[in-house]
């Protein structure tokens, strides 16, 4: 069963080729999930009981309900 939760970002890539990588929960963080983003293309991701953390590569302004932050690389 999923845990719920309304934590969610939204990411949105301003460049083609931005990387988007999801990580595991637990003792051993991993890798799970990986998705490409061209320009303009948008994300939403939301944090379950698998997903911890998210990884970003490549220039995006992220939005979470915490604030705005756009990516320097």
């Amino acid at each position: 069963m999923m845990a719920s939760n309304d934590d969610f970002i939204v990411i949105k890539a301003k460049e083609n080729g931005v990387n988007v990588i999801g990580l595991t929960r637990g003792s051993d963080t991993r890798f799970h999930h990986s998705e490409k983003l061209d320009k303009g293309e948008v994300m939403i991701a939301q944090f379950t009981e698998h997903t911890s953390a998210v990884k970003i590569r490549g220039k995006a302004i992220i939005q979470t309900k915490h604030g705005e932050v756009e990516t320097d690389s």
